[in-house]
């Protein structure tokens, strides 16, 4: 049963599935499990899957599943795990992406780290079609986890490094201590949420943080500590969190990412989350985590 003491981003990773990476490159176990009689296989069309009841996802049997490149997800005790991968076109029209089986795995979270691992391997074949070095088309092996072109060379999933901040000013703890939550250009306009950004090539994390809240918000960032951290597989992210704390306070968005940017103290984020006007990140980020976590409890609304 999940605890209800760890933030919610926690809750949804913390059973993980053994992943079983020393059998991919068997595929003489790898046809045997699926042709096994307790083998169940996830359908992922394009980046959707199809949902079952008010929570969990449909698992077929492999005769009952389509055509197309087979992942292996894991085994276990209790048999193989593997996804199909098809085209969008075999999406039903109940089958949801993984933002719209947040309200699922919020409620029963088993499924997380099985959704999480297909998706993102989901992601990555539809997004690499052809070998980086000489150009030429790629056929998956090792159960769906590398991809090889005609002249051996390899390309292997890839994961972005991103930070993710819940910039802070004024005493910590104090009434007066307040946080700094933006608005993106992508979002309608009661959409807040802290501040994020990829790690670029031979920069530390703590320096993205900076970097990132300086080019965004104009906000200059002094002292940044590890939070914590989060798969997120929409495409190949992994969400990296941290609190930081402003060495000034002016805003001047960038205007490209950033229409708006305003400092809360608690109270202040308490009432605009109660009327309505902001909504906070969906329960499952990271980025809520941060925020009640600075706030000291749960917040209402979401998007």
């Amino acid at each position: 049963m999940d605890s209800p003491k760890l933030p919610i981003h926690l809750r949804i990773i913390q059973s993980p599935h053994d992943r079983s990476g020393h059998l991919r490159a068997d595929d003489g176990w790898v046809e045997k499990a699926w042709s096994a009689e307790t083998t169940r296989v996830l359908v992922v069309a394009g980046n959707r899957v199809e949902p079952s009841g008010e929570t969990g996802v449909r698992w077929r049997t492999p005769e009952a599943s389509p055509e197309g490149i087979r992942l292996l997800l894991g085994d276990s005790p209790d048999g193989a795990s593997f996804a199909v991968l098809t085209g969008r076109e075999e999406a039903g029209e109940t089958w949801r992406d993984l933002r719209g089986l947040f309200p699922a795995l919020l409620a029963d979270t088993t499924e997380a780290s099985f959704l999480m691992h297909a998706i993102g391997l989901a992601e990555w074949h539809r997004a690499t079609r052809f070998c980086s070095r000489c150009g030429g088309g790629l056929q998956p092996r090792a159960a769906g986890h590398e991809l090889v072109c005609t002249e051996g060379h390899l390309t292997f999933p890839r994961t972005d490094p991103a930070v993710i901040m819940l910039v802070t000013s004024g005493e910590p703890g104090s009434d007066e201590e307040r946080c700094l939550l933006g608005n993106h250009t992508r979002w309608p306009a009661p959409n807040f949420s802290t501040l994020a950004g990829f790690v670029e090539p031979g920069e530390s994390l703590e320096d993205a943080v900076r970097r990132e809240v300086g080019e965004e918000v104009g906000v200059r960032v002094g002292q940044v500590d590890y939070f914590g951290n989060q798969p997120w597989p929409l495409p190949a992210s992994l969400m990296l969190g941290f609190f930081a704390r402003a060495a000034s306070t002016e805003i001047t968005v960038d205007a490209d990412e950033i229409r708006e940017a305003r400092w809360f103290t608690r109270a202040e984020l308490a009432a605009v989350a109660r009327s309505g006007e902001i909504k906070l990140p969906s329960g499952i980020s990271i980025s809520r985590s941060l925020v009640e976590e600075w706030y000291g409890g749960e917040l209402p609304g979401s998007w």
